[in-house]
């Protein structure tokens, strides 16, 4: 074992479960061209561009993490393939593998993918989460204000490039509950991992409720109307901390992420930035830290400005609740207050 690998061990961040942190997900911009209601308000406030961080200032800031554990980055939004120099910035992650990155990882919604796919393939990008919600034209419009055929076009030109992908389907009761034959018989045809999403609370104008999730069981009983259905003999989403439990539809592989009704949260070892340097130790985190001030600090390297984040840091992960079920009751409450944080997945990532 060498030192780099020593000092990654020994400075790990872990919280109060003694779950270690190995997933950074950082948002590179909250703005998006889709307008899915699960996810973006009607009237978002985005943020000001000279606000954002820089990648320079995001990429020390990834380095200071894998250094520090961190093996996964994925890069979230908003749509971050509408942040200029994205592509840059994960060819220049590539450096930090040598330290002990093992995969970089995007989530997008796969309208501007077409034109990005050579240059995303070249730059490095180990995978893609594509959402698709519906493969109903008229349906998809109403959902995102786009049009379906560039998805379907941009999701064709990352399979022929060898891009492997993820397709990620949010299920709302009443609105697209509709589309899971639609898409269970699509992902078996075209060969593609497919994985269906409970409705999480974490749209921008907070009406969720749970009336409107569709959960893992409705999904698996529709599923078995059509198809066989046989689940994974072990948990490999507990094992590998993923939060998509695994099933067999004919044979073919799809998943659940079912937070709402059966959570993963006990095994999660994700941690978030947003675009303008806050910081998240749970999707659902009442509040977050804001570290524009110490990540600024890490350009150029100051040596005691590690040490003031890495305490920062250290503190708050520490903190980190159980997961959603731990912090249900305290975000209803935070519903009746107008102080509250507004938490809005365009501004997250997911």
């Amino acid at each position: 074992m060498n030192m780099m690998t020593e000092l990654k061990t020994e400075a790990q961040f872990v919280d109060q479960f003694g779950r270690g942190k190995r997933k950074l997900r950082i948002s590179v911009t909250d703005r998006c061209n889709f307008k899915c209601v699960y996810c973006m308000p009607e009237h978002p406030e985005w943020m000001k561009k000279h606000d954002l961080l820089s990648f320079e200032e995001l990429y020390q800031f990834c380095d200071f993490m894998v250094r520090r554990g961190i093996e996964s980055i994925r890069i979230t939004g908003g749509e971050p393939l509408m942040r200029q120099g994205v592509v840059h910035f994960i060819a220049q992650l590539q450096d930090l593998k040598k330290l002990g990155l093992k995969r970089i990882s995007m989530t997008t919604n796969a309208h501007y993918l077409k034109q990005y796919t050579q240059a995303l393939k070249q730059a490095g990008l180990d995978d893609l989460n594509i959402s698709l919600d519906s493969l109903d034209a008229d349906q998809f419009k109403q959902l995102t204000q786009k049009e379906l055929a560039p998805i379907l076009d941009g999701i064709r030109a990352a399979q022929a490039a060898g891009l492997p992908i993820k397709i990620n389907s949010v299920l709302m009761n009443g609105i697209n509950d509709n589309q899971i034959l639609p898409l269970a018989r699509w992902s078996v045809q075209e060969k593609v991992h497919l994985r269906f999403i409970e409705f999480m609370p974490l749209d921008g104008d907070r009406k969720w409720s749970t009336e409107h999730v569709v959960s893992e069981q409705q999904i698996l009983a529709t599923l078995a109307t059509e198809f066989a259905v046989t689940s994974q003999a072990i948990d490999l989403a507990q094992l590998n901390s993923d939060p998509a439990r695994q099933y067999f539809i004919d044979g073919h592989p799809i998943g659940m992420i079912s937070t709402i009704t059966h959570s993963f949260c006990g095994t999660c070892d994700r941690v978030r930035l947003t675009a303008q340097g806050e910081f998240y130790n749970c999707l659902f985190a009442p509040k977050g830290l804001n570290l524009k001030a110490e990540i600024k600090a890490l350009v150029p390297s100051e040596p005691l400005s590690e040490v003031s984040l890495s305490s920062a840091l250290s503190n708050y992960i520490w903190n980190k609740e159980h997961g959603f079920h731990a912090i249900e009751q305290r975000l209803k409450n935070q519903s009746m207050n107008q102080n509250s944080r507004k938490i809005s997945m365009h501004m997250l990532g997911g």
